[in-house]
């Protein structure tokens, strides 16, 4: 494995372990008021803080907003890195069938499933008198349905979608945009710069329209209507970056942008400041469109911000084989899939503690690495659990397997004796 694939593997097992930690200090930030309205009363606060703590740190308000600002966009962008080859390898059509077992399986599993179970402890916390049948009535009677953490699966396969069409209709095309990031290598800033406007173009229009918050209220395919073309960018830069080769161009381990990973630090902080800065400006009533159209840009320069510098610092420091990294970043998608449903209800089982909110989310993050990880090796011995799961198969280590070739080999040797 080279270098570059080494680092962006341990980003991969980096990023998993933010979002567990941005979903474990929901419950903790200060800005959201305590809960007033019931479980089916709009808007519906429970879909992005499913519960609500009385016990607050203001430090897990910065640490949430900066993971809202970049996160996902970045898992976008990484998820768009192994696409090309393996739609040279599989085909359109192949690629297809593959993309929807992989991420359509667990989709449905997890919204018929682990959703209902996750979104439990939110009516529990609501409802003086719970019931398992009240709140069966009060779900199926939502004018949606819930998707927790499981709307990147639709719009990550609606994302493939279009790459295979692409690939099939004008694999040219993206041979082009590979051979436009491999010339980023040279010059990030360029490619920062390029990345800033088409996401502005993405975003800010919708932005303005739709607000920066605003969620779906009716369909079973949950959309925050201001990003799904923001994410379309950042997928098809990352396809275009793994088409050139990650080897070479932007994210080459001796790179440009490896190398001066202290500025896209000093970036990313100083973009996110200006970001909050001009955010807080129309957070008291309407203000001035030109005011919104500055926040809105301001967001979009700290999203690249952002991912340019967690790109950068892995390249440079996380190019180093780990075990556990190792293991983190295969089951890094599985990991995502599972871990929502421990995270609430251990927000739920922590509401009458009086412990600080730091140590209740440092509880809550713990535990829920621990219980997911668990659930996920646990589904790699169960062969529709691996499909429902998208778990990667449990590997038989060589000894392992070389004692029961031996154990078979005297078996039937005692049989034969035994004739």
């Amino acid at each position: 494995m080279s270098r570059s694939s080494l680092a962006l593997d341990n980003l991969r097992a980096g990023v998993i372990l933010i979002v567990l930690a941005f979903h474990s200090a929901l419950a903790y930030v200060q800005w959201v008021p305590l809960r007033t309205s019931g479980f089916d009363d709009p808007p519906y606060g429970w879909r992005a803080f499913p519960i609500v703590d009385s016990h607050r740190w203001f430090g897990f308000d910065l640490f949430c907003a900066w993971q809202d600002v970049y996160l996902m966009s970045l898992m976008f962008l990484l998820s768009g890195l192994f696409v090309w080859p393996s739609l040279e390898r599989k085909q359109s059509l192949g690629f297809v069938r593959d993309r929807l077992s992989r991420l359509g399986i667990p989709y449905v599993f997890g919204v018929v499933v682990l959703i209902p179970v996750a979104i439990y402890p939110a009516y529990l916390a609501s409802t003086s008198d719970p019931s398992v049948s009240d709140y069966l009535q009060r779900y199926f009677a939502l004018p949606f349905l819930p998707n927790g953490q499981l709307w990147f699966l639709w719009q990550l396969l609606a994302l493939n979608f279009v790459a295979a069409l692409l690939h099939r209709i004008a694999p040219d095309a993206l041979r082009g945009l590979g051979r436009r990031s491999a010339a980023a290598g040279r010059r990030p800033s360029l490619y920062f710069a390029a990345l800033v406007a088409a996401s502005a173009v993405a975003y800010v229009p919708l932005a303005l329209v739709f607000t920066p918050w605003a969620w779906s209220d009716s369909g079973f395919l949950a959309v925050q209507w201001c990003r799904p073309l923001l994410y379309g960018v950042y997928f098809f830069a990352g396809m275009g970056i793994g088409t050139a080769g990650i080897d070479a161009g932007l994210v080459a381990a001796d790179g440009a942008l490896a190398r001066r990973w202290a500025l896209w630090l000093a970036v990313a902080i100083v973009s996110f400041v200006v970001w909050m800065g001009m955010t807080s400006l129309t957070m008291n009533g309407p203000a001035p469109i030109a005011i919104d159209i500055a926040a809105d840009f301001c967001f979009v320069v700290a999203c690249a911000g952002g991912c340019f510098f967690l790109i950068a610092a892995s390249l440079r420091f996380a190019a180093k084989r780990s075990s556990v990294l190792a293991s983190l970043s295969a089951n890094a998608y599985s990991l995502y899939l599972v871990h929502y449903d421990f995270v609430v209800w251990l927000q739920y089982a922590l509401l009458g503690s009086t412990l600080f909110a730091v140590i209740k989310g440092a509880i809550v993050f713990g535990a829920t690495l621990v219980l997911s990880w668990i659930t996920v090796l646990a589904a790699q011995r169960i062969p529709f659990g691996v499909r429902l799961i998208a778990a990667p198969p449990r590997e038989v280590p060589a000894a392992d397997s070389a004692a029961r070739s031996a154990a078979g080999f005297y078996a039937r040797l005692r049989q034969i004796v035994s004739l």
